[in-house]
This record gives C-alpha cells, sequence and structure tokens, in this order.
C-alpha cells in the first residue's frame, strides 16, 4: 500500500532513516520504497511510501519525531479540477466505508511555502461539495480526519528548489505524530545537564534508529548526564551506561540533581547500572559477549569536551610505571586521565560493539565532519562486523558538521575479524582524516577566519569580536 508521508521541514537527512527504522521495527519484513511526488525536489515534506498494511503507517506516524503524518490518498492535482477527477476515479471500496452516516469527519487545510486567509481555507473545503459525506462534522474528535495540503509553484520555497508546477493532495489521515513528546522532554526542564547534553530531539531520533523498545538492552558508553538513554527508557528499552569521570555517574550535583534523578523527573525505570569505565580498557570478561541490543552514544570528538583515557600523561608516556591506589584513599579517589583522540576512541567503541551486541543489533553513533567546499567525498570509519546502513548530517556551523552513522551488525565477533578490524583501523588512521588527531579538531573549528581579507566598507565592522568559525552561525 502507497501512503503519503508528510515531513516536518527539518533535519533533512534524518527522515528517511528513520522512518525506514520503525518501518523495521514494526514488523516491515523487506525494505520499503520511497517515491517522489511530480515535480518535487527530493527535500519536499512530501514522500509517497509503500508499506505492508496501514497498521504499521500508524504506528510509525505516533512514534516518529520528523513525520508529521501518514495519509491514504485519495486524490492529487497540479489545479483542484485535476484533483476533483482523481477524487472521483479513486475506488468507491476504498472511499464509501468513511463517508457513512454513523460517522463525524473534519476536513483541514495544510500548506508548504505559503499561507492562506481562513476565508481561502473555507473556500478550498467548500469545493469538494461531489464527496458524498454523509456524516456530521465534528471540529474537536471526529472519527475520521481528512486533509487538503497544498504546495504553490515559487521561486523560493522555504529553501527548496523552485517548484515547477503546484500539487494539491487530499487523503484520509491514517497516523498524526505525538508532538507533546519534545516539549515534555526539553532540556531547559531537565533536572541534570552537563555541557554536551544531547538536544530531546536528537536523542529520541538517534533511538528510532537504533530500533530502542521494550525488552532491548540499550547501552551508551559515554553516558554523561543520560540525556541519550533517558529516550531509550521512554520507549521501553532497559539501559545500561558508562562514563570515565566518577564525579558524574556516581555524584552529580548531589543526591536530588544526578543522572539517576533525570530518570525519576520522567517516571522512567532507572538503568540496570552506571559504571565508571574507560571505553579504552573495558573491563568485560573475555567470554562475555553479545549482550547489547544496541549501541547509542555520542563520542568526544573535542570540539565542546575533549576524549579522556585511563592513566594519566606520565603513564601514558612511560615515564612512571602504573600504581596501585593504597585502601585508604580508594572511597574519594578520581582517577588520573590523559587526551584521547577521536580516532582511537572510535576504533574502540567498533570494538567494543562488535563483541557486545547481538547480531542484527544497532549501533548509532555521531562523526565531526569538516564542510569542505569542494565536496570531496569523506571517509568513515568501518569494521567488517558492521554494515553501514544510515548516513544523516546535522550541519552545526559553516564550518563543520556531524554525522549520525548507524550501523548494523551482519557477522559474528571472531579473533579472525578482529585483525581484519585492526588492519582497517590502521588504513583509516594512516590515510584518512589525520585531523581527528589530538588537538586538531578543535583548531580546525575554531580556526579563526582569514585575516588578510580587506574589507573597504566599514559597516561591515560592527561587531569587533574575531568571528570563529563555528562559534558565530
Amino acid at each position: 500500500m502507497w501512503f503519503l508521508c508528510v515531513f516536518y521541514h527539518r533535519l533533512l537527512d534524518f527522515r528517511k532513516p528513520e522512518v525506514e527504522a520503525l518501518a523495521e521495527l514494526f514488523g516491515e519484513d523487506e525494505s520499503i520504497q520511497w517515491r517522489l511526488p511530480e515535480h518535487h525536489h527530493n527535500d519536499t515534506p512530501f514522500h509517497f511510501v509503500q508499506l505492508s498494511s496501514e497498521d504499521i503507517a500508524q504506528n510509525i506516524a505516533k512514534r516518529s519525531i520528523l513525520v508529521k503524518g501518514m495519509y491514504e490518498l485519495w486524490g492529487q492535482g497540479a489545479s483542484y479540477e485535476e484533483l476533483k477527477h482523481s477524487i472521483e476515479t479513486f475506488p468507491d471500496s476504498r472511499k464509501l466505508p468513511f463517508l457513512s452516516s454513523d460517522s463525524t469527519f473534519r476536513i483541514s487545510v495544510e500548506t508548504f511555502g505559503k499561507a492562506l486567509t481562513f476565508d481561502e481555507q473555507r473556500e478550498r473545503i467548500n469545493s469538494l461539495t461531489y464527496i458524498p459525506f454523509q456524516g456530521k462534522v465534528s471540529l474537536k474528535n471526529p472519527d475520521h480526519n481528512f486533509f487538503i495540503m497544498e504546495m504553490d509553484e515559487s521561486e523560493e520555497n522555504n529553501g527548496l528548489q523552485p517548484i515547477l508546477q503546484r500539487r494539491i493532495f487530499f487523503g484520509r489521515e491514517v497516523g498524526f505524530a505525538d508532538r507533546k513528546l519534545l516539549p515534555t522532554f526539553q532540556l531547559k526542564s531537565r533536572n541534570y545537564l552537563g555541557p554536551t547534553a544531547m538536544d530531546a530531539e536528537m536523542a529520541f531520533l538517534m533511538a528510532n534508529q537504533a530500533k530502542a523498545a521494550s525488552g532491548k538492552l540499550v547501552y551508551d558508553p559515554f553516558v554523561g548526564t543520560g540525556s541519550i538513554l533517558v529516550s531509550a527508557a521512554r520507549f521501553g528499552s532497559m539501559t545500561m551506561g558508562a562514563d570515565i569521570d566518577i564525579r558524574v555517574v556516581r555524584d552529580g550535583r548531589g543526591p536530588d540533581c544526578n543522572v539517576w534523578s533525570n530518570f525519576k523527573q520522567y517516571g522512567l525505570p532507572t538503568p540496570v547500572a552506571l559504571l565508571r569505565m574507560d571505553n579504552n580498557l573495558p573491563p568485560w570478561r573475555s567470554g562475555l559477549k553479545e549482550i547489547f541490543d544496541a549501541i547509542i552514544c555520542d563520542p568526544p570528538y573535542g570540539v565542546r569536551a575533549g576524549g579522556r583515557k585511563s592513566g594519566g600523561r606520565k603513564i601514558l608516556r612511560g615515564t612512571v610505571d602504573p600504581y596501585t591506589v593504597p585502601e585508604d584513599k580508594r572511597t574519594d579517589h578520581i582517577p588520573s586521565t590523559g587526551a584521547y583522540s577521536l580516532v582511537e576512541c572510535v576504533h574502540d567503541l567498533l570494538h567494543l560493539a562488535a563483541r557486545m551486541l547481538v547480531m542484527k543489533g544497532r549501533l548509532v553513533f555521531f562523526f565531526p565532519v569538516l564542510r569542505d567546499e569542494n565536496g570531496s567525498e569523506v571517509k568513515f570509519p568501518e569494521h567488517p562486523c558492521f554494515k553501514l546502513v544510515a548516513v544523516s548530517e546535522q550541519i552545526l556551523s559553516s564550518r563543520y558538521s556531524r554525522v549520525l552513522l548507524t550501523m548494523v551488525k551482519v557477522e559474528p565477533y571472531s579473533e579472525v575479524i578482529e585483525e581484519a578490524a585492526r588492519l582497517m583501523h590502521l588504513e583509516f588512521r594512516e590515510n584518512h582524516l589525520k585531523w581527528l588527531e589530538e588537538g586538531n579538531i578543535h583548531s580546525s573549528v575554531f580556526k579563526p577566519s582569514d585575516s588578510s581579507e580587506s574589507h573597504t566598507d566599514t559597516k561591515s565592522f560592527k561587531d569587533p569580536k574575531p568571528k570563529y568559525r563555528g562559534k558565530y552561525v
């Protein structure tokens, strides 16, 4: 069955991967098919999607963050005359069950790239008199919702490519988004926050791409204040997290302001465990494997916070030998740490996921990318155990962006796989993205603009502060 999927016009790269992950979660056996309306650009909010049942479409719309609604399309056209002809040719067997006298209905008008007055909306609704509605109108709680959706031709249409010809859609609402979720979980009302807390909208998108659901165990090795795990718990998953900073996972800012209190704030099940753990030296037993259904994280890549690993500078350089902390000092001891480059961090993350994820489990994590004006191809980390299924870019500034990588485990972990992964890591480290090494990311993002550029117009110097790329967007 083909449905009209209407998206919110934001985070364009994240829209289709989210729907595809949710379709798989709700039982879609095969890869879903997409089709664009006539004369529409790929970034349009209107897409046709093929799903096996109306129930799956309804479940996707209800859970999705970026889907505005799913509709059974009754007709479309470039004009209202074409729309009328299209609706009249739509099979009566599909229309009449929703037009009966014992049901109530409501017709709404939605537009994109333009605004209509109340009189213009009423005029469009009154033009549908050829549809044999028998039931009563109910604006508050109708049995069936119908929508007219109009997108006009325009040279500038919310940043999209020019529309060659306007398109008008009419359809029955199958499912709609629950937009109460984001205001409830917004960060400004969160009990415990840190400098790298994940935005609620993005955290829910990551949880959807990881297919978080009841009965699944989700792990975040860089848990911080727990924003990502909160979203996974909201969808019913059991959660578990780790962080190298014991002050974050153990203490927070007091007994009522810590990671645990974030879960209690929303009435969610608290994590199975929060561990003080180093991603570079994980404490898992050698025989332990395949226990997590998904790993979701935002690795530290050195823009707002740099990565750290156990050992301290002197130990990592070999100046001093590792030591054992005396018993009487262990209670309040904070282990020393040293710099942890992203390229090493991602290698350790892939190694962890290869061992600890179940087959077909998902690894979802962010990866920073410098925005190249030449459009050169970006090389992403690889692992023999994983298949990359989605790449979604979030532009953060004119200088850099971050890409959400979604990987599915397709091969079981073994010593042979481990050796192949090590060689792939060495090749990646040697030949790609030297800026991932320690300190280079921060300097690339915050590098001052070229001071050699001359400006004859004094009005261009209103702000005396230096314009650092990524800071002023």
